[in-house]
């Protein structure tokens, strides 16, 4: 995809949104409705030194959203936590998405329902945490359309949410190095022979397992895998880069097999070569 055509797609959803936005907003609560889905906020107690909390994701039949990374097309979710009380840091974990695609390209997504775990850092341990959240987010059937929820919710030492959360973070890819011995395992990145701006990925799945790679670059980098015609193999093509770049760049290597994922950050020189 062009990265003219990624700039429609950006300015689209920017104009959507601000029409979606017009008018009288409404008070936060726990949950909301929105186009084809419902977004909820969850609680799910302390982990040592840190509250737990969730994103609820609920889809009609047919529905999709994006993950962290939409691919070809779609709208990313994004969260403001600006109005939240009691919070130093928030970070908003991702399941292992599922690769779609259509017409309009590959897209890496969410469908029926997705529970994004969040953990939170307080600023002072023994004072209350109360969460503010502003979600806006991409609802994909034909065509897509941006979604808005403002949510709001204390953290209490109970977690009724717990289970759903523990759940989630269960299909959170794990952080494996490079050449991990176990099931999956990203084994590693080539220069594709022949191919200019091109690698080859090797990767090991547990026995019967289908595997299935996303990658993900920098700002302004634009890259997509295929199957390479051999099983747990795949190319990654540098589709765009850009002109001044130089190494070593970041690449995240999230390889779904079966209910397992793991994700495997490698470098790249700025020739695009495997470092």
């Amino acid at each position: 995809m062009t990265t003219t055509f990624r700039i429609v797609i950006s300015a689209f959803f920017v104009a959507l949104s601000s029409i979606t936005a017009f008018g009288q907003s409404l008070p936060a609560s726990t949950s909301a409705q929105g186009f084809h889905s419902q977004v909820q906020l969850l609680s799910g107690g302390k982990l040592g030194e840190t509250w737990l909390a969730g994103i609820a994701i609920t889809l009609d039949p047919g529905f999709k959203t994006y993950w962290r990374n939409p691919g070809e097309s779609g709208l990313p979710p994004s969260f403001d936590w600006s109005a939240s009380e009691n919070v130093a840091d928030i970070e908003v974990q991702w399941p292992a998405p599922e690769r779609h695609e259509d017409a309009a390209g590959v897209a890496y997504v969410y469908s029926r329902e997705v529970t994004l775990p969040v953990v939170v850092k307080p600023k002072v341990a023994d004072k209350p945490v109360k969460l503010a959240l502003t979600v806006d987010y991409g609802i994909c059937k034909d065509i897509c359309i941006p979604a808005h929820a403002d949510l709001a919710r204390p953290l209490t030492a109970s977690g009724p949410d717990r289970a759903a959360i523990d759940g989630a973070m269960g299909r959170v890819p794990r952080r494996r190095a490079l050449g991990d011995p176990g099931d999956p395992a990203v084994l590693s990145v080539q220069p594709k022979t022949g191919a200019d701006a091109a690698l080859t990925v090797s990767v090991r799945a547990q026995d019967g397992a289908r595997a299935v790679l996303f990658a993900e670059a920098p700002e302004n980098w634009y890259v997509s895998v295929t199957p390479d015609g051999e099983r747990n193999r795949f190319t990654l093509t540098i589709e765009d880069r850009p002109k001044d770049a130089s190494g070593p760049v970041p690449l995240v290597l999230t390889l779904v097999a079966g209910d397992k994922a793991v994700e495997t950050q490698v470098s790249l020189d700025g020739d695009s070569l495997s470092r």
